[in-house]
C-alpha cells in the first residue's frame, strides 16, 4: 500500500515562514518525482512546486517563485516545502503527490498517490 503522510501544517503571520513535510512509504521513493499542490476554498487544486526523482530539477508556480523551495531527502523518503514570505493567498490545504517529471519541458505529471492534506493558514 502506498501512503503519503503529511505530519505537519501550520499557522503563520503574513511575511512569515512554514516548512511542510511529506513522508512516503509503499513505493520506491527514488523512482518518483514529487509535487506539492494546494487547494483553497472555491478554487481548483493547483500545482505549487515539483521536483525530479533525485532533486536535480524543480519547477514552481509563478505565484510562489522566489518564495517557496521544494527539496527532498531520498534517504528518509521525504519531500519538503519551505515557504517564506507568506501572504494571505497562500492559505489553503496543501497536498503532496507522487508522479513523474519531464526534464525537457519541466512539466509534472501526477499519479494518483496523494497525501491526506494539511491546512496552512496565513493570518493578516
Amino acid at each position: 500500500q502506498v501512503h503519503l503522510v503529511e505530519p505537519g501544517g501550520g499557522l503563520a503571520q503574513s511575511g512569515g515562514s512554514l516548512k511542510l513535510s511529506c513522508v512516503s512509504s509503499g513505493l520506491i521513493f527514488g523512482d518518483y518525482a514529487m509535487g506539492w499542490y494546494r487547494q483553497a476554498p472555491g478554487k481548483d487544486r493547483e500545482l505549487v512546486a515539483a521536483i525530479s526523482s533525485f532533486g536535480g530539477s524543480t519547477n514552481y508556480a509563478d505565484s510562489v517563485k522566489g518564495r517557496f523551495t521544494i527539496f527532498r531527502d531520498n534517504n528518509i523518503n521525504t519531500v519538503y516545502l519551505e515557504m517564506n514570505k507568506l501572504n494571505n493567498e497562500d492559505t489553503a490545504v496543501y497536498y503532496c503527490n507522487a508522479g513523474s517529471y519531464n526534464f525537457f519541458t519541466r512539466a509534472y505529471y501526477p499519479d494518483d498517490y496523494w497525501g491526506q492534506g494539511t491546512q496552512v493558514i496565513v493570518s493578516s
